[in-house]
């Protein structure tokens, strides 16, 4: 049965952070979670259960269907992250929801993430790795890669892809960035701004890519995009798995024009079992788990949990940047900005 005594908060997720859980409590909320990766029946039967006023949304998709059943009382879907393709952005529109998310509360973690792939694979780790468990001893027979001096391409420079850009600056290489949603001018940060996605790809030793999965961004790096990389490129994806054609990605790295992928994330997640991005030897597979740091957990749990306190008591929440849809706006739940 719901709970009648407090407004729920549905978690599409196993489990928050505790300190998020303890501020939604605080403010007086009861706090729901899902088990494991929820798919739709699950979500709505916990809705049945419930009838949330907010979903914290961490896991599984948040549709039209979802949102009817959720309706007359979900009035905000609130993103655990940066990336809000798991939610119908459209649907919510339509509906007057509010959707946030907790941008920038997981940069440091992701950009970490991002340059241990990195690194691990210019450093040829995998198969060196492998061939010690094998009992081989390759001191004189295999040459690895400097790092310093190599020229790094991000795709994004927000921010994530500013920090992977700054500490990159700091290992020596030359850093080139392509963003067009940055103002024009010199980039805020480290590196060199380069104006086309061609001109980045040509130069780029190491693709990192670091934008949100939208409509323009779907399949942006394929057959086409990763031909002109060097020969031998190394990619690193913390992003969003659509962002890159798997089976285009796959072929280059069965032909050698890119040499190694350190991928985080998938077009379809959780990764299939029997995918040849857990078994290619080319490829560092890690489970969509760039932001999982404690701290970058509990960063993006209390950046969500602020933001469904904040919405629903009719203020703007606390991050930079959180709101994605101003439903409860248009309707007069804030004050004019």
């Amino acid at each position: 049965m719901p709970d009648t005594t407090r407004p729920n908060v549905l978690v599409s997720a196993a489990k928050l952070a505790p300190e998020a859980v303890a501020m939604l409590e605080e403010a007086g909320y009861a706090v729901h979670c899902t088990t494991g990766y929820p798919g739709e029946d699950e979500l709505l039967a916990a809705i049945g259960r419930h009838r949330p006023v907010a979903i914290l949304h961490r896991q599984g998709i948040i549709n039209g269907t979802i949102m009817d059943a959720a309706a007359p009382e979900l009035r905000i879907v609130a993103r655990h992250g940066a990336g809000i393709d798991g939610i119908d952005i459209p649907a919510a529109k339509a509906r007057g929801l509010t959707v946030t998310r907790a941008a920038g509360a997981n940069s440091r973690s992701v950009a970490e993430h991002a340059m241990a792939l990195m690194l691990f694979m210019l450093k040829d780790m995998p198969s060196v790795v492998s061939g010690m468990r094998e009992g081989l001893w390759e001191k004189t027979s295999r040459m690895t890669r400097d790092i310093d001096g190599m020229t790094l391409g991000l795709v994004g420079y927000g921010a994530i892809g500013s920090k992977v850009a700054r500490y990159a600056a700091a290992f020596g290489m030359r850093v080139l960035a392509y963003d067009p949603y940055l103002p024009a001018g010199a980039l805020p940060g480290p590196g060199e701004r380069v104006e086309t996605l061609p001109e980045l790809l040509r130069q780029a030793q190491v693709l990192s890519l670091h934008c949100p999965l939208e409509p323009e961004t779907r399949g942006l790096i394929g057959a086409a995009e990763l031909a002109l990389l060097p020969q031998g490129a190394v990619l690193v994806h913390t992003a969003r798995g659509g962002i890159v054609d798997q089976d285009a990605l796959l072929a280059a790295l069965d032909s050698g024009q890119v040499g190694w992928a350190g991928v985080d994330v998938f077009a379809k997640e959780p990764l299939e079992a029997d995918s040849r991005f857990r078994s290619h030897p080319r490829v560092v597979p890690t489970p969509h788990l760039a932001a999982n740091t404690p701290r970058g957990a509990t960063g993006m749990a209390c950046g969500a949990a602020d933001s469904i306190i904040a919405v629903l008591a009719g203020r703007l929440p606390s991050l930079e940047g959180a709101v994605v849809v101003p439903g409860g706006m248009k309707a007069g739940l804030f004050p004019a900005a």
